[in-house]
């Protein structure tokens, strides 16, 4: 086993963290902004790319680091090992109301495929990389889909979904039609492409896009119900504009309204 063995526990319900125990000498990684809190003795170091490659040289960390662009994270992740003889204990939070996911590389020979934004952390060894889309298809029109991560290696690795997750089991020839927000992650035989909805009325009226992801068994899928671009828009539809008034349950009564229904800034 080349990525460390790590054992952990998931808490809460709806806004949760993962508590991961590390041995004497293991390790993990972790997107920038993710961490939690951490036992003494819990070293922590800011490293380019994912650093599971050992002796790839000064360039090789450079384009490692520089593949994670596109896909709109940081150049840097951190790394946490635990530097003395006994258990320490490091978490991480979802950076969103939602749900943690566990995955075991082994149990999908050794490469996961999710949405760029999904990885929280890994067990150190695990590469984190880029996943281009080979279709000129979900090139162009498919918004979150385009570029995806991929998660390689024998270890443990967790990403995370908003609001509530659902775990679909395709067979084979058979297809799951998705807003391509939506998508988690799904094994590496899942067949996955961009279809168009069609149809004038749908096109123009439909509100729900122009496309959505059509995904291929046989293979796992993981779909969330709440993805963070959709959690952005509505805060944003709903935010004061250009400093009006913002819309309430209180609007129609005034400030009256806004004290009824505890709204009680000035």
């Amino acid at each position: 086993m080349t990525a460390h063995e790590i054992d952990y526990k998931i808490h809460g319900e709806e806004m949760q963290f993962v508590e991961i125990e590390l041995d004497p000498q293991e390790g993990v990684v972790a997107e920038a902004g993710s961490f939690m809190m951490m036992d003494d003795g819990i070293k922590m170091e800011t490293i380019f790319g994912d650093g599971s490659k050992k002796n790839e040289g000064f360039l090789g960390s450079i384009l490692g680091a520089g593949k994670r662009i596109l896909t709109g994270e940081s150049l840097f992740m951190t790394a946490f090992y635990n530097t003395l003889s006994g258990k320490r204990n490091v978490s991480f939070a979802s950076p969103y109301p939602g749900k943690i996911i566990p995955i075991d590389l082994t149990d999908f020979r050794g490469k996961f495929i999710c949405q760029k934004d999904a990885f929280l952390c890994a067990a150190k060894g695990v590469s984190v990389g880029i996943e281009f889309s080979k279709k000129l298809g979900r090139g162009l029109f498919g918004g979150e889909g385009f570029i995806m991560q991929k998660l390689e290696g024998d270890g443990m690795a967790f990403v995370h979904a908003g609001g509530t997750m659902a775990k679909k089991e395709l067979q084979a020839g058979e297809v799951l039609k998705v807003d391509t927000g939506c998508i988690i992650g799904f094994t590496q035989d899942i067949n996955y492409d961009i279809e168009f909805i069609g149809g004038i009325k749908n096109t123009v009226f439909g509100g729900e896009g122009l496309f959505f992801a059509k995904l291929q068994g046989p293979g796992t899928v993981y779909i969330q119900s709440l993805p963070f671009s959709r959690l952005a828009d509505r805060v944003l539809a709903s935010a004061p504009k250009g400093g009006g008034k913002d819309k309430g349950e209180g609007s129609i009564l005034g400030g009256l309204g806004d004290l009824l229904d505890g709204d009680n800034r000035f």
